[in-house]
C-alpha cells in the first residue's frame, strides 16, 4: 500500500465546522442587515430577521407526506427523461471489457486488481455525471417551462421543494447504483480465475507507530535518506545495529489466524553492490521484544520479495533458543511478548552488509482474519454513493439561483477542483511552497530573481505582500468551501488492494463531509428560491 491510513478526529472536525459555518453565517448575516438598512430603513432589519426566522419555521412545520410526494414526482420526471437508457451503456461496456482486461497483467493478483478498478471506475463515471445533469438541469427547467407553478400553487414550503428534489434524485441514484453495483460484483467473481480466488478478499490489518534507531543503536526520528524524491520510505543500514521498531497496540488472541500471528510486509530494498541475486532479495530479521521484561525473541532470516507481499505465519508458541547451552524454552506470544499495557513491539533488521532496507508504517502490519470480498465492495460502492449524494444537493443548491448550462458548469467546476487542486491548495496555504503568492512569482519572474532572495523592502513589497495576502485568504476560502473529493476515491484504492476499508480512517470522514454539507445547502437553497422570480423565463 502506497497510503498511509491515519484515524480521522471526528472532534477536530466537528470544531473546524462550527467555526467556518458560524463564522459565515455570521459575516452573511451582517452584509444583509447593513444591505437592508440601506435600502429600507428599520424596517429592513426587521424584514432580515424575518427572513431569518421563515427558515426555522418551515423547517419545524415541514410535512413528511408532502415531501414524499414530491419526491416521487421528481422520480417520475427523471425516468421520462430516459434515465434508465444509462444500463445500456454500462451493459455495453462490460460485455466487452472481459476482451480488453484479460491478460492485462502477468501476476493474478494484478490482474484482479484492474477487474476491481474497472468495475469501480466505471459505476462512478456513470452515475455521479447523469445525477449531476439532473440536478443542475431539472429546477431551472421546470421553472423555464413554468411547470413549477403546479407545485407552489400548492399549500407547500419551499424549503419541502428542495428536500423533494435532493430526496427524489438521491432515491433513484441509490437504485441505479444498487443495480449497477451488484452486476459488477458477479462479473467481477465471474472474471476472476481460480488461481486468483484468494486475491478476493478483504484484508483487516492492524498498524503500528514506527520509529527507527541508527547504525550505533541510538534512538532517531528519521532512517537514511537514499535520495529518492517522494520522502515516503525511510532505510536501515544492513549488517548494524540500525532497526525500525513497530509497535502495535491492543494485541490479544482475537488477532491470531488458526493460533497463528500473521505478519505481512511490503519492504523496498536499496542496493549499493549487486550482491547475491540468486536467491532473490535482501535477508532481514524479526525480533519480538517485551520492555517490560527485557525477553527478544528472534525468528528466522527472512528473505524480502519486493513488489509483493511477504507473509509470516508465526505459531503463537514459539522456542526461544539459549545462549548458554540450555534448553530452549517455549514461548507464547500474546502471554508473555505483549507487554502489560497490550503492545506487541516488532524490531526489524537488514543482514545484509551494503545493502539498505527501506519502509514506512504501513509497510508492516498484523493481519487479523479476513472479511470476505463482498464486505469491502460494499463499502467501496458506499465511497461512490456519498460524492453521488454530495454532488446531487450541490447541484440542486446551484440550481437555484442560476440557470441549468450555467449550474452544470458550476458544479461541474467544484467537483473538479475538489478531486484534484486540494493538495495543492493546502501546500500553498501551509507555506510549505516558497514564492507562493502570485504577485510575487511574477515580479521574481520579470526581475529574474530567484526564491531564495530576500524582496527589496520598500513600497513595492508591501504592495506584493497585501496583494498576495488578499489572495491566500481567498484561496483558504475557497479551500474551506469547496469540498475535498479525493477523500473518496480512498475507499476504492483500499478494495483494489485486497483490504477492507477502514472506517476511521476512510468511512467516517467520508460520512463527515458529506452530512457536513447538508444544513448548507438547505439554507442557500431555500433563500435563493425564496428570491427567485419563478415566473421568469
Amino acid at each position: 500500500m502506497s497510503f498511509d491510513p491515519i484515524p480521522y478526529d471526528l472532534l477536530d472536525a466537528l470544531k473546524h465546522f462550527l467555526k467556518v459555518f458560524g463564522s459565515s453565517m455570521l459575516i452573511a448575516l451582517f452584509v444583509c442587515l447593513i444591505v437592508g438598512v440601506i435600502t429600507r430603513g428599520s424596517k429592513g432589519f426587521v424584514d432580515v430577521f424575518r427572513g431569518v426566522l421563515d427558515f426555522f419555521v418551515q423547517i419545524v412545520h415541514i410535512s413528511c407526506r408532502r415531501i414524499w410526494s414530491l419526491t416521487t414526482l421528481t422520480i417520475r420526471e427523471s425516468l421520462r427523461q430516459k434515465i434508465l437508457f444509462v444500463f445500456i451503456i454500462f451493459a455495453v461496456l462490460f460485455m466487452f471489457a472481459g476482451w480488453f482486461l484479460a491478460g492485462t497483467a502477468d501476476r493474478p493478483d494484478l490482474q484482479v486488481q484492474s477487474y476491481i478498478d474497472f468495475v469501480l471506475k466505471a459505476i462512478s463515471w456513470l452515475v455521479i455525471p447523469i445525477m449531476l445533469l439532473l440536478a443542475c438541469w431539472s429546477l431551472p427547467e421546470d421553472i423555464r417551462l413554468r411547470t413549477i407553478h403546479t407545485v407552489v400553487t400548492k399549500p407547500v414550503y419551499r424549503i419541502e421543494i428542495v428536500i423533494g428534489r435532493m430526496l427524489g434524485f438521491t432515491l433513484l441514484g441509490t437504485a441505479i447504483l444498487v443495480v449497477m453495483g451488484g452486476i459488477g460484483y458477479i462479473w467481477i467473481t465471474r472474471q476472476v480465475p481460480e488461481s486468483a480466488r484468494e486475491s478476493l478478499v478483504s484484508k483487516v490489518p492492524v498498524y503500528g507507530d514506527i520509529s527507527f534507531t541508527n547504525r550505533e543503536g541510538a534512538p532517531t526520528e528519521f532512517g537514511i535518506n537514499v535520495g529518492d524524491i517522494w520522502m515516503y520510505r525511510s532505510y536501515i543500514e544492513g549488517a548494524t545495529k540500525a532497526s525500525a521498531i513497530y509497535k502495535f497496540k491492543n494485541i490479544d488472541e482475537s488477532d491470531a489466524i488458526d493460533d497463528e500471528l500473521n505478519l505481512q510486509s511490503s519492504f523496498e530494498a536499496f542496493r549499493t553492490h549487486k550482491g547475491n541475486m540468486e536467491k532473490g532479495g535482501i535477508l532481514y530479521q524479526f525480533t519480538f521484544v517485551n520492555p517490560d521484561t527485557g525477553m527478544r525473541v528472534d525468528t528466522a532470516p527472512l528473505i524480502n520479495k519486493e513488489y509483493s507481499d511477504n507473509r509470516l505465519k508465526i505459531n503463537r508458541k514459539i522456542l526461544q533458543k539459549s545462549n548458554e547451552g540450555k534448553e530452549a524454552v517455549e514461548v507464547d506470544i500474546f502471554d508473555d511478548l505483549v507487554d502489560k499495557d497490550g503492545n506487541l513491539t516488532v524490531e526489524v533488521r537488514c543482514l545484509e552488509a551494503g545493502q539498505l532496507l527501506g519502509m514506512a508504517r504501513p509497510d508492516l502490519f498484523i493481519r487479523t482474519p479476513d472479511r470476505a470480498f463482498l464486505v469491502g465492495y460494499s463499502k467501496a460502492v458506499l465511497g461512490i454513493w456519498l460524492p453521488m449524494v454530495l454532488v446531487i444537493m450541490l447541484g440542486v443548491t446551484i440550481s437555484c439561483f442560476v440557470k441549468g448550462p450555467v449550474a452544470i458548469l458550476t458544479t461541474l467546476t467544484i467537483v473538479m477542483v475538489g478531486f484534484m487542486s486540494k493538495e495543492y491548495m493546502n501546500e500553498i496555504l501551509s507555506g510549505q511552497m516558497e514564492a507562493s503568492g502570485a504577485i510575487e512569482a511574477w515580479y521574481r519572474l520579470i526581475t529574474h530573481m530567484n526564491s531564495q532572495t530576500e524582496l527589496p523592502r520598500g513600497p513595492v513589497r508591501g504592495i506584493i505582500e497585501f496583494v498576495d495576502g488578499g489572495i491566500i485568504n481567498f484561496l483558504w476560502l475557497c479551500q474551506q468551501v469547496i469540498p475535498n473529493f479525493g477523500i473518496f476515491s480512498n475507499m476504492r484504492e483500499y478494495v483494489i488492494k485486497g483490504f477492507d476499508v477502514s472506517w476511521s480512517a476512510a468511512l467516517l470522514p467520508g460520512i463527515v463531509t458529506s452530512a457536513a454539507y447538508v444544513l448548507p445547502c438547505l439554507l442557500i437553497s431555500f433563500y435563493s428560491l425564496k428570491l427567485r422570480e419563478l415566473e421568469a423565463k
